[in-house]
Protein backbone atom coordinates (compact mmCIF):
# COMPACT_ATOMS: atom_id res chain seq x y z
CA UNK A 1 0.00 0.00 0.00
CA UNK A 2 1.14 3.53 -0.85
CA UNK A 3 2.24 5.23 2.24
CA UNK A 4 0.18 8.97 1.78
CA UNK A 5 2.49 10.65 4.23
CA UNK A 6 4.39 11.83 1.48
CA UNK A 7 1.68 14.83 1.45
CA UNK A 8 2.69 15.88 5.02
CA UNK A 9 3.76 19.55 5.15
CA UNK A 10 3.97 20.05 1.43
CA UNK A 11 2.52 22.86 -0.62
CA UNK A 12 -0.45 21.41 -2.34
CA UNK A 13 -2.31 23.50 -5.09
CA UNK A 14 -6.00 22.04 -6.17
CA UNK A 15 -7.62 23.67 -8.99
CA UNK A 16 -11.08 23.55 -9.20
CA UNK A 17 -11.26 23.00 -4.98
CA UNK A 18 -14.69 24.25 -4.84
CA UNK A 19 -15.97 21.60 -7.26
CA UNK A 20 -17.64 18.01 -6.25
CA UNK A 21 -14.41 16.43 -6.65
CA UNK A 22 -11.65 19.01 -5.30
CA UNK A 23 -13.84 19.38 -1.92
CA UNK A 24 -13.43 15.94 -1.18
CA UNK A 25 -9.38 15.84 -2.64
CA UNK A 26 -9.08 19.00 -0.11
CA UNK A 27 -10.55 17.33 2.69
CA UNK A 28 -8.21 14.79 2.24
CA UNK A 29 -4.96 16.30 1.51
CA UNK A 30 -5.82 18.67 4.78
CA UNK A 31 -6.38 15.60 6.97
CA UNK A 32 -2.85 13.72 5.60
CA UNK A 33 -1.66 17.36 6.60
CA UNK A 34 -0.73 19.13 3.64
CA UNK A 35 -0.74 22.90 3.15
CA UNK A 36 -3.68 23.21 0.73
CA UNK A 37 -4.10 26.67 -1.38
CA UNK A 38 -7.34 26.03 -3.80
CA UNK A 39 -7.82 28.00 -6.72
CA UNK A 40 -11.66 28.28 -8.25
CA UNK A 41 -14.76 29.28 -9.19
CA UNK A 42 -17.60 30.22 -7.01
CA UNK A 43 -19.24 26.48 -5.43
CA UNK A 44 -22.45 25.59 -7.68
CA UNK A 45 -25.26 26.16 -4.63
CA UNK A 46 -25.10 26.78 -0.92
CA UNK A 47 -25.83 22.81 0.01
CA UNK A 48 -22.07 21.75 -1.92
CA UNK A 49 -19.81 20.00 -0.35
CA UNK A 50 -17.46 22.76 -0.20
CA UNK A 51 -19.86 25.02 1.91
CA UNK A 52 -21.49 22.30 3.88
CA UNK A 53 -17.89 20.93 4.86
CA UNK A 54 -16.24 24.10 5.48
CA UNK A 55 -13.06 22.84 3.76
CA UNK A 56 -12.38 26.60 2.70
CA UNK A 57 -11.96 27.97 5.98
CA UNK A 58 -9.66 25.40 6.63
CA UNK A 59 -6.95 24.92 4.24
CA UNK A 60 -3.88 27.67 3.98
CA UNK A 61 -5.80 29.89 1.25
CA UNK A 62 -9.12 29.87 -0.61
CA UNK A 63 -8.77 32.06 -3.92
CA UNK A 64 -11.55 32.47 -6.36
CA UNK A 65 -10.61 33.20 -9.67
CA UNK A 66 -10.66 31.44 -13.20
CA UNK A 67 -8.35 29.18 -15.04
CA UNK A 68 -8.73 31.42 -18.27
CA UNK A 69 -7.41 34.87 -16.81
CA UNK A 70 -3.57 33.92 -16.61
CA UNK A 71 -2.78 37.10 -15.09
CA UNK A 72 -4.36 35.83 -11.66
CA UNK A 73 -3.28 32.17 -11.86
CA UNK A 74 0.41 33.36 -11.92
CA UNK A 75 -0.13 35.67 -9.38
CA UNK A 76 -1.40 32.55 -7.05
CA UNK A 77 1.66 30.34 -8.43
CA UNK A 78 4.24 33.16 -8.03
CA UNK A 79 2.39 33.95 -4.03
CA UNK A 80 2.07 29.68 -3.20
CA UNK A 81 4.70 28.11 -4.90
CA UNK A 82 3.54 25.03 -5.03
CA UNK A 83 5.24 21.47 -4.87
CA UNK A 84 2.45 19.42 -6.25
CA UNK A 85 -0.36 20.85 -8.98
CA UNK A 86 -3.84 18.83 -8.64
CA UNK A 87 -5.83 20.09 -12.01
CA UNK A 88 -9.07 20.04 -11.86
CA UNK A 89 -11.16 23.56 -12.28
CA UNK A 90 -13.37 22.51 -15.50
CA UNK A 91 -16.55 22.66 -17.40
CA UNK A 92 -17.46 19.07 -16.20
CA UNK A 93 -20.91 19.23 -18.22
CA UNK A 94 -21.91 17.54 -21.62
CA UNK A 95 -25.43 19.28 -21.94
CA UNK A 96 -24.03 22.55 -20.74
CA UNK A 97 -21.35 22.27 -23.72
CA UNK A 98 -24.04 22.27 -26.10
CA UNK A 99 -25.32 25.26 -24.73
CA UNK A 100 -21.98 26.96 -24.26
CA UNK A 101 -18.66 25.81 -26.66
CA UNK A 102 -16.99 28.31 -26.74
CA UNK A 103 -16.92 28.24 -22.73
CA UNK A 104 -16.54 25.00 -23.09
CA UNK A 105 -13.33 24.97 -24.91
CA UNK A 106 -11.97 28.04 -23.30
CA UNK A 107 -11.67 26.32 -19.75
CA UNK A 108 -11.48 23.33 -20.61
CA UNK A 109 -8.47 23.52 -23.13
CA UNK A 110 -7.12 27.07 -22.89
CA UNK A 111 -7.70 27.05 -18.96
CA UNK A 112 -5.39 23.38 -19.33
CA UNK A 113 -2.75 25.14 -21.42
CA UNK A 114 -2.76 28.28 -18.32
CA UNK A 115 -2.24 26.00 -15.77
CA UNK A 116 0.65 23.82 -17.78
CA UNK A 117 2.83 27.46 -18.34
CA UNK A 118 2.38 27.92 -14.89
CA UNK A 119 3.47 24.16 -14.07
CA UNK A 120 6.52 24.93 -16.66
CA UNK A 121 8.02 28.00 -15.30
CA UNK A 122 7.32 27.93 -11.51
CA UNK A 123 10.60 26.24 -10.48
CA UNK A 124 9.29 25.26 -6.55
CA UNK A 125 6.56 23.02 -8.79
CA UNK A 126 7.92 19.10 -8.98
CA UNK A 127 4.41 17.32 -9.67
CA UNK A 128 1.26 17.77 -11.99
CA UNK A 129 -1.11 15.70 -12.22
CA UNK A 130 -4.02 17.37 -15.15
CA UNK A 131 -7.59 15.41 -14.51
CA UNK A 132 -9.75 15.11 -17.64
CA UNK A 133 -12.15 12.40 -17.92
CA UNK A 134 -13.00 8.80 -19.21
CA UNK A 135 -14.73 10.67 -22.22
CA UNK A 136 -11.92 12.07 -23.27
CA UNK A 137 -11.65 8.89 -26.13
CA UNK A 138 -12.62 9.00 -29.03
CA UNK A 139 -16.34 6.18 -28.05
CA UNK A 140 -17.28 3.49 -30.32
CA UNK A 141 -19.67 2.35 -27.81
CA UNK A 142 -17.60 -0.71 -27.78
CA UNK A 143 -18.20 -3.17 -24.69
CA UNK A 144 -14.56 -3.71 -23.85
CA UNK A 145 -12.72 -0.72 -21.67
CA UNK A 146 -10.53 1.73 -23.27
CA UNK A 147 -6.79 1.91 -22.38
CA UNK A 148 -4.74 4.83 -22.05
CA UNK A 149 -3.15 4.64 -25.62
CA UNK A 150 -6.32 4.37 -27.52
CA UNK A 151 -7.36 7.22 -29.59
CA UNK A 152 -8.77 10.35 -28.28
CA UNK A 153 -11.94 12.26 -29.47
CA UNK A 154 -15.29 13.19 -28.49
CA UNK A 155 -18.68 13.65 -30.21
CA UNK A 156 -20.15 16.77 -28.04
CA UNK A 157 -17.59 20.16 -27.36
CA UNK A 158 -17.11 18.60 -23.25
CA UNK A 159 -15.70 15.51 -24.66
CA UNK A 160 -13.59 16.67 -27.48
CA UNK A 161 -12.32 19.62 -25.11
CA UNK A 162 -11.08 17.12 -22.98
CA UNK A 163 -9.40 14.89 -25.35
CA UNK A 164 -8.27 18.17 -27.04
CA UNK A 165 -6.87 19.06 -23.37
CA UNK A 166 -4.74 15.44 -23.10
CA UNK A 167 -3.31 16.52 -26.36
CA UNK A 168 -2.15 19.27 -25.07
CA UNK A 169 -0.78 17.83 -21.96
CA UNK A 170 0.78 14.95 -23.92
CA UNK A 171 2.95 17.90 -25.99
CA UNK A 172 3.91 20.01 -22.85
CA UNK A 173 5.00 16.62 -21.40
CA UNK A 174 7.32 15.94 -24.10
CA UNK A 175 8.53 19.27 -25.24
CA UNK A 176 9.07 20.60 -21.79
CA UNK A 177 8.73 18.03 -19.27
CA UNK A 178 10.07 15.24 -20.52
CA UNK A 179 10.76 12.53 -18.43
CA UNK A 180 14.24 11.38 -20.54
CA UNK A 181 15.19 15.16 -19.67
CA UNK A 182 14.12 15.13 -16.09
CA UNK A 183 17.53 16.26 -14.67
CA UNK A 184 17.37 19.61 -16.92
CA UNK A 185 13.66 20.63 -15.88
CA UNK A 186 13.00 18.84 -12.41
CA UNK A 187 8.94 18.05 -13.05
CA UNK A 188 6.66 15.00 -13.80
CA UNK A 189 3.81 15.23 -15.57
CA UNK A 190 0.39 13.21 -15.39
CA UNK A 191 -2.98 13.17 -16.86
CA UNK A 192 -5.75 10.89 -15.21
CA UNK A 193 -8.76 9.96 -16.34
CA UNK A 194 -11.45 8.71 -14.40
CA UNK A 195 -15.19 7.23 -14.61
CA UNK A 196 -18.46 8.38 -13.70
CA UNK A 197 -17.81 9.79 -10.08
CA UNK A 198 -20.45 9.85 -7.90
CA UNK A 199 -21.00 10.47 -4.29
CA UNK A 200 -22.05 13.17 -1.27
CA UNK A 201 -22.44 16.95 -1.86
CA UNK A 202 -22.71 16.83 -5.90
CA UNK A 203 -25.82 19.08 -6.96
CA UNK A 204 -24.81 19.73 -10.55
CA UNK A 205 -27.55 19.82 -12.83
CA UNK A 206 -27.88 17.04 -15.45
CA UNK A 207 -26.15 14.32 -12.95
CA UNK A 208 -28.59 11.55 -12.50
CA UNK A 209 -27.70 11.17 -8.58
CA UNK A 210 -28.55 14.72 -7.60
CA UNK A 211 -31.20 14.77 -10.13
CA UNK A 212 -32.39 11.77 -8.00
CA UNK A 213 -31.93 13.34 -4.61
CA UNK A 214 -33.62 16.87 -5.83
CA UNK A 215 -36.67 14.64 -6.83
CA UNK A 216 -37.05 12.88 -3.67
CA UNK A 217 -36.64 15.94 -1.72
CA UNK A 218 -39.42 17.35 -3.88
CA UNK A 219 -41.69 14.97 -3.39
CA UNK A 220 -41.47 14.19 -7.27
CA UNK A 221 -40.69 11.05 -9.40
CA UNK A 222 -37.26 10.87 -10.37
CA UNK A 223 -36.98 11.32 -14.12
CA UNK A 224 -34.52 9.17 -15.63
CA UNK A 225 -33.37 9.98 -19.48
CA UNK A 226 -31.07 7.73 -20.67
CA UNK A 227 -32.47 4.76 -18.32
CA UNK A 228 -30.29 2.55 -20.71
CA UNK A 229 -27.41 4.39 -20.79
CA UNK A 230 -24.05 2.19 -19.81
CA UNK A 231 -21.29 4.05 -17.52
CA UNK A 232 -18.51 2.96 -15.05
CA UNK A 233 -19.84 4.39 -11.87
CA UNK A 234 -17.66 4.69 -9.19
CA UNK A 235 -17.38 6.46 -5.84
CA UNK A 236 -15.62 10.03 -5.71
CA UNK A 237 -12.67 8.14 -3.24
CA UNK A 238 -11.78 6.17 -5.79
CA UNK A 239 -9.89 7.88 -8.76
CA UNK A 240 -8.77 10.16 -5.57
CA UNK A 241 -7.23 7.59 -4.23
CA UNK A 242 -5.60 7.05 -7.24
CA UNK A 243 -4.71 10.30 -7.97
CA UNK A 244 -3.22 10.45 -4.59
CA UNK A 245 -1.21 7.40 -5.29
CA UNK A 246 0.11 8.30 -8.53
CA UNK A 247 1.26 11.40 -6.97
CA UNK A 248 3.15 9.73 -4.22
CA UNK A 249 4.63 7.15 -7.08
CA UNK A 250 5.84 10.16 -8.71
CA UNK A 251 7.54 12.28 -5.88
CA UNK A 252 9.57 8.99 -4.95
CA UNK A 253 9.97 8.12 -8.73
CA UNK A 254 9.41 11.09 -11.29
CA UNK A 255 10.68 9.67 -14.73
CA UNK A 256 8.35 6.23 -14.38
CA UNK A 257 5.13 7.35 -13.80
CA UNK A 258 4.72 10.65 -15.80
CA UNK A 259 1.62 9.58 -18.69
CA UNK A 260 -1.77 9.05 -18.96
CA UNK A 261 -3.84 6.77 -16.27
CA UNK A 262 -7.13 5.64 -16.21
CA UNK A 263 -8.65 5.28 -12.40
CA UNK A 264 -12.48 3.04 -13.50
CA UNK A 265 -14.69 0.58 -11.23
CA UNK A 266 -14.49 -3.10 -11.29
CA UNK A 267 -16.29 -4.48 -14.06
CA UNK A 268 -19.72 -5.25 -11.79
CA UNK A 269 -20.02 -1.55 -11.64
CA UNK A 270 -20.30 -1.02 -15.09
CA UNK A 271 -24.34 -0.84 -14.99
CA UNK A 272 -27.24 1.10 -16.82
CA UNK A 273 -28.48 4.89 -15.23
CA UNK A 274 -31.61 2.76 -14.41
CA UNK A 275 -29.95 0.40 -12.24
CA UNK A 276 -28.14 3.33 -10.62
CA UNK A 277 -31.49 5.54 -10.15
CA UNK A 278 -33.03 2.28 -8.71
CA UNK A 279 -30.52 1.39 -5.70
CA UNK A 280 -30.61 5.26 -5.06
CA UNK A 281 -34.05 4.83 -4.28
CA UNK A 282 -33.81 1.52 -2.35
CA UNK A 283 -31.09 3.08 -0.15
CA UNK A 284 -33.23 6.79 0.44
CA UNK A 285 -35.60 4.18 1.38
CA UNK A 286 -38.31 6.83 -0.91
CA UNK A 287 -39.03 8.46 -4.26
CA UNK A 288 -40.00 6.71 -7.76
CA UNK A 289 -38.75 6.37 -10.92
CA UNK A 290 -40.01 7.45 -14.38
CA UNK A 291 -38.67 6.83 -17.30
CA UNK A 292 -37.75 10.45 -19.61
CA UNK A 293 -36.44 8.95 -22.58
CA UNK A 294 -36.65 11.50 -25.51
CA UNK A 295 -35.68 10.23 -29.01
CA UNK A 296 -35.28 13.80 -29.99
CA UNK A 297 -32.58 14.54 -26.88
CA UNK A 298 -28.96 15.72 -27.69
CA UNK A 299 -26.60 13.22 -28.40
CA UNK A 300 -25.14 11.27 -25.39
CA UNK A 301 -22.77 8.36 -25.15
CA UNK A 302 -24.99 5.17 -24.72
CA UNK A 303 -21.65 2.89 -23.52
CA UNK A 304 -18.50 3.84 -22.01
CA UNK A 305 -15.99 1.97 -19.82
CA UNK A 306 -12.09 1.70 -18.95
CA UNK A 307 -9.17 -0.32 -18.36
CA UNK A 308 -7.49 -0.11 -15.08
CA UNK A 309 -5.00 -3.17 -16.10
CA UNK A 310 -1.92 -0.19 -16.45
CA UNK A 311 -3.07 0.94 -12.56
CA UNK A 312 -3.55 -1.93 -11.12
CA UNK A 313 -0.22 -3.30 -12.17
CA UNK A 314 2.00 -0.87 -12.32
CA UNK A 315 0.46 1.41 -9.56
CA UNK A 316 -0.67 -1.29 -7.23
CA UNK A 317 -4.19 0.75 -6.96
CA UNK A 318 -7.54 -1.10 -7.42
CA UNK A 319 -11.24 0.17 -6.83
CA UNK A 320 -12.66 -0.98 -3.32
CA UNK A 321 -15.87 -0.46 -3.67
CA UNK A 322 -18.38 -2.66 -5.69
CA UNK A 323 -21.54 -0.93 -7.10
CA UNK A 324 -23.91 -1.25 -3.91
CA UNK A 325 -21.48 -0.28 -1.78
CA UNK A 326 -20.69 3.03 -3.79
CA UNK A 327 -24.28 4.07 -3.94
CA UNK A 328 -24.90 3.61 -0.11
CA UNK A 329 -22.07 5.77 0.73
CA UNK A 330 -23.47 8.09 -1.54
CA UNK A 331 -26.73 8.04 -0.28
CA UNK A 332 -25.64 7.92 3.19
CA UNK A 333 -24.14 11.95 2.86
CA UNK A 334 -27.17 12.57 1.82
CA UNK A 335 -29.47 10.91 3.94
CA UNK A 336 -27.11 12.82 6.66
CA UNK A 337 -25.77 16.41 5.52
CA UNK A 338 -28.91 18.00 6.78
CA UNK A 339 -28.57 17.06 10.23
CA UNK A 340 -24.61 16.31 10.88
CA UNK A 341 -21.57 18.10 10.83
CA UNK A 342 -20.55 17.06 6.68
CA UNK A 343 -16.73 17.51 7.54
CA UNK A 344 -16.78 14.65 10.16
CA UNK A 345 -19.38 12.79 7.70
CA UNK A 346 -16.28 13.09 4.90
CA UNK A 347 -13.53 12.30 7.55
CA UNK A 348 -15.69 9.43 8.45
CA UNK A 349 -16.22 8.03 4.39
CA UNK A 350 -12.58 8.79 4.04
CA UNK A 351 -12.04 6.42 6.99
CA UNK A 352 -13.45 3.73 5.82
CA UNK A 353 -12.46 3.60 2.49
CA UNK A 354 -9.26 3.47 3.99
CA UNK A 355 -9.89 0.58 6.71
CA UNK A 356 -11.79 -1.69 3.78
CA UNK A 357 -9.72 -4.62 2.57
CA UNK A 358 -9.44 -4.73 -1.70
Amino acid sequence: MVDFAVYSNKRVLITGHTGFKGSWLAIWLHALGAKVWGYALNPYSEKDNFVLSGIGEQIENDIRGDIRDRKKLHEVFTICQPEIVFHLAAQPLVRLSYEHPVETYETNVMGSVNVLEEVRQCSATKIAIMITTDKCYENREQWWGYRENEALGGYDPYSSSKGAAEIAISAWRRSFMNPLFYEKHGKALASVRAGNVVGGGDWAADRIVPDCIRAIEAGKPVEVRFPQAVRPWQHVLEPLSGYLTLGAKLWSNPTKFAEAWNFGPSLDSIVPVWDVARMVVEFYGAGMLKDASNPDALHEAKLLALDISKARYELGWTPKWNIRTTIAKTVEWYAHYQKENVYQLCLKQITEYNDHKR
